[in-house]
């Protein structure tokens, strides 16, 4: 029936258990996930040892330009610009595995498949991305992409919050964000940003009641930015809700029902009407990452967050939205993880100690009006990185300069760029750093 058995088979002569002591490949890097991070890394390795032994793993088809999709949801992209096929983004020579992992055996220096089939490795990226639990909220799988139920976090509904948003002559619209950690934290908000241009352009906001409705206690982690956005709450005429978390919705009746709990008081629920809703899922580490040995004790990777080495596994590195390291979630940083890691790991394969070290950057393009953008970028503890001088671009206002960068020059760096190893602007700074 065209499936391979003998992995299967080999657990069930050895009591249950996967056997490593032999494999069905080995490699010398295995890396698990071929998002931003997993096929960045492998062309980064690539640029660098060009003869090196690589395997991507990861069941997809499709790989999607994730930082599109709010564009998507505010009718400045089309959709099928941000997905390509999976093979045409491999990078050539490296070998695709189309498999989902079952579990890792660090000791034993192997990945397991499902259908039980051992893959080998003398060095191990681990980036698959993290996992939106849209079951964590009580009906809101059975209602998403209907009853004005969107999010712009799904390529397939970021369309429908386009079509809500043109749609919605009067009402009220509710924009969620759900606890930290999320991957690109401000993406709530630019949905909520972007709709309300479209209504102000239409002359409707009059009769749109906006609310935000953020489980958190600030409008954005980085003070330094709050003042600009707050002059967009308020052309929008939105309200800012904080400590409102999503628990359940009601598709049908158009009720959305939420916990809310400030610092020192008791947890009360309170529901409310909406004509849309724009849902951010709560987001965790995948499940098969939670239950392993190289996870913390929240479920994600545990590396030091310099090197993005593992701190228990030598010859673990991870990078993108599963590991530890208390950065933004973003492609942004993925793409500065990626150079990080294929030096350190090149550095290793050569004996030597980390050479490369990951300062948290992240990006987070603010689309507060079509046209305009806050470019947010920072580091560990909030410290600003801006890319570029003062005078071109105050990442700190909204410009027309950040909105053709967002819009015209990122997209073609990503697919050009990033996941062919070409390090623009990404290059690590030779630096040894001893890890932690």
């Amino acid at each position: 029936a065209g499936y391979d058995l003998n992995g299967v088979a080999r657990r069930i002569a050895n009591g249950g258990k996967t056997p490593t002591d032999q494999a069905d490949a080995s490699y010398q890097v295995v890396i698990v996930g071929a998002g931003a991070g997993g096929i960045s890394v492998a062309a980064s390795l690539k640029s660098r040892e060009p003869d090196l032994e690589i395997a991507i793993i990861d069941p997809a088809d499709i790989h999607y330009y994730q930082p599109g999709w709010t564009m998507v949801g505010g009718g400045i992209f089309e959709p099928q610009k941000t997905a390509r096929t999976m093979g045409s983004v491999i990078p050539r020579g490296v070998t695709w595995i189309k498999a989902a992992v079952a579990a890792f055996e660090p000791e034993a220096n192997a990945v397991i498949l499902d259908g039980c089939r051992v893959v080998k490795y003398d060095r191990l990226v681990v980036c698959p991305g993290l996992k939106l639990d849209w079951e964590a909220i009580p009906g809101l799988e059975e209602t998403l992409g209907r009853n004005g139920v969107t999010s712009n976090y799904r390529y397939d509904l970021a369309p429908y919050t386009w079509e809500l948003v043109q749609g919605l002559k009067e009402g009220r619209a509710l924009f969620t964000q759900p606890p930290m950690p999320i991957k690109c934290a401000g993406a709530p908000q630019k949905a909520m940003y972007l709709s309300g241009d479209h209504w102000f352009r239409q002359g409707r906001l009059k009769d749109i009641d906006i609310q935000f409705m953020n489980a958190g206690g600030v409008l954005f982690g980085v003070k330094d930015y709050v003042p600009a956005l707050e002059q967009y709450v308020k052309k929008y005429d939105a309200t800012l809700n904080f400590f409102h978390n999503l628990v359940a919705i009601d598709g049908p009746a158009k009720q959305a029902t939420f916990e809310v709990k400030a610092p020192d008081t008791e947890a009360e629920r309170v529901t409310v009407d909406f004509d849309m809703i724009h849902v951010v899922p709560p987001q965790v580490a995948p499940d098969f990452i939670r239950v392993s040995p190289l996870a913390d004790a929240a479920g994600w990777v545990d590396v030091d967050q310099v090197t993005l080495q593992h701190k228990s596994y030598a010859n673990v590195w991870s990078l993108g939205d599963v590991m530890n390291a208390p950065n933004a979630k973003t492609a942004a940083a993925a793409r500065m993880q990626a150079p990080v890691v294929a030096e350190n790991i090149v550095a290793d394969l050569k004996g030597q100690g980390p050479r490369a070290a990951y300062d948290g950057y992240g990006s987070c393009p603010l689309t507060v009006e079509r046209g305009k953008i806050v470019l947010a970028e920072f580091g560990y503890g909030g410290v600003l990185k801006p890319s570029f001088p003062k005078i071109l671009l105050d990442g700190t206002k909204p410009t027309r300069a950040a909105w053709w960068l967002k819009e015209r020059m990122l997209p073609p760096i990503y697919w050009k760029g990033m996941l062919r190893g070409h390090e623009w602007m990404a290059k690590p700074a030779d630096v040894t750093v001893k890890a932690d």
